[in-house]
């Protein structure tokens, strides 16, 4: 099969993007309206299994949805279409570390307003604080972030490669 060149450009500029976003995950990016819905939702979800994972549950489920998505085309044979949502997932870890790097100063203006105002809780300084990391926040953030750069950077590669290799993909309910 020949390149499909649409797909190879979408693919480029997307991998441009998305280095941007992992260059400096603080400006943030257009998927972040779509992270904070399903982090709230997975607040709720995970309620069920108790305080800490009703709080972990939300950058958790954040993380999952993407990634079922990507899992939803890798089982349909669908390559390109999983490298390129991959980006999401790497967006998305990369939405947590900004969270998670700000566990211990609290500055960042949370659904309850600044975190450091009263009623407002954040979901990283408990989770730290909980498992005795709250002097190790640097270091998890160091650790997501890399996380979250590598997935982006995969992606790349990946979306480049099935454009330039297209596969054999069949859009039916096989």
């Amino acid at each position: 099969m020949q390149p499909n060149y649409p797909k190879l450009v979408f693919a480029a500029i997307a991998s441009i993007y998305f280095l941007w976003i992992a260059y400096d995950p603080m400006k943030g990016s257009f998927l972040d309206i779509v992270d904070l819905p399903i982090h709230e939702t997975g607040h709720l979800i995970f309620r069920i299994l108790g305080e800490f994972m009703g709080i972990a549950g939300g950058s958790l489920f954040q993380v999952l949805v993407p990634i079922a998505f990507v899992g939803s085309f890798i089982w349909r044979r669908h390559y390109y279409s999983a490298a390129i949502v991959l980006f999401w997932v790497g967006q998305s870890i990369l939405n947590v570390w900004v969270y998670a790097s700000d566990a211990v100063v609290m500055q960042l203006v949370l659904l309850g307003g600044l975190t450091g105002s009263e009623g407002s809780f954040h979901d990283w300084n408990y989770l730290l604080t909980e498992t005795g990391l709250i002097g190790s926040t640097k270091t998890v953030a160091k650790i997501i972030r890399f996380a979250g750069t590598f997935t982006i950077i995969v992606a790349g590669i990946a979306s480049v490669y099935f454009s330039l290799y297209p596969q054999e993909e069949s859009f039916d309910d096989e």
